[in-house]
């Protein structure tokens, strides 16, 4: 029988959680902002799989609607939600939109259900140069 390791204790430190959301079309804007969260002290919880770049997985029936679902409780365990669309980018005030930006329909879902239960939502917008 093998022995695990018993778990490091807390620290006591208290980590914001953020849920990322958006196409997986933008993997390298995910991974840019998970850095960013990360480095800023954040829990990060993201995608498992890019469909749109060629985990084709996603796209079986079953995997889909489970993927769908599995990103909810995500979104359930995070204190907030960042939504991805571009490289560069700054937070923007609850309620405004990724103006030009594009959402698609699971995304959408994903903020629909965010709002509903509360969570805090922040939008990665391009800069003005």
């Amino acid at each position: 029988m093998v022995q695990r390791s018993a778990l490091p204790l807390s620290t006591g430190k208290n980590y914001k959680v953020v849920t990322l959301c958006g196409s997986t079309r933008f993997k390298e804007q995910y991974m840019d902002v998970q850095k960013r969260l990360t480095l800023d002290g954040c829990v990060v919880i993201s995608v498992g799989l890019f469909g749109h770049l060629g985990d084709e997985e996603v796209w079986k029936p079953d995997t889909k609607e489970m993927l769908d679902d599995m990103h909810l409780r995500k979104i359930d365990m995070a204190d907030e939600i960042f939504v991805i669309r571009s490289t560069f980018g700054r937070l923007l005030p609850m309620g405004r939109k990724n103006v030009g930006g594009y959402i698609g329909e699971s995304t959408r879902r994903e903020i629909a259900y965010a709002e509903k239960i509360g969570k805090k939502i922040n939008y990665l917008e391009e800069q003005d140069e």
